[in-house]
């Protein structure tokens, strides 16, 4: 089985509109990076995705230290600041699609958004 985990940062007060395009962003760049292989995989199976909730930048950076460690494909976005935050804030992280023992290996202890 294959899948997919989208982190969002819950502690900047992003709207719904924003925390769909940012989890969109880690999705599509994530899948990007994923090999051939893990990428038709996990099209066949339906294209599985979790989206999961961080309360900090630094709790993502962990996230994607440990996936990268893994081997994971992992996609870390930073918003551009036309709207509701910053530019330059880190927001959102998607992992995979890959394995799924290893993704929840990495985000299996987060809470669901």
């Amino acid at each position: 089985m294959f899948k997919q985990a989208i982190v969002l940062r819950s502690d900047l007060g992003m709207g719904k509109g924003k925390l769909a395009a940012q989890a969109a962003h880690a999705s599509l760049s994530a899948y990007r990076k994923s090999n051939a292989v893990a990428r038709r995989a996990w099209e066949l199976i339906g294209e599985e995705k979790i989206v999961l909730k961080v309360n900090s930048e630094s709790a993502l950076t962990s996230l994607v230290n440990q996936a990268k460690r893994l081997k994971l494909p992992v996609s870390l976005i930073r918003d551009a600041g036309h709207t509701q935050i910053p530019a330059g804030t880190v927001t959102a992280l998607a992992i995979g699609p890959a394995e799924e023992k290893k993704v929840d290996a990495v985000t299996g202890t987060l809470k669901l958004l």
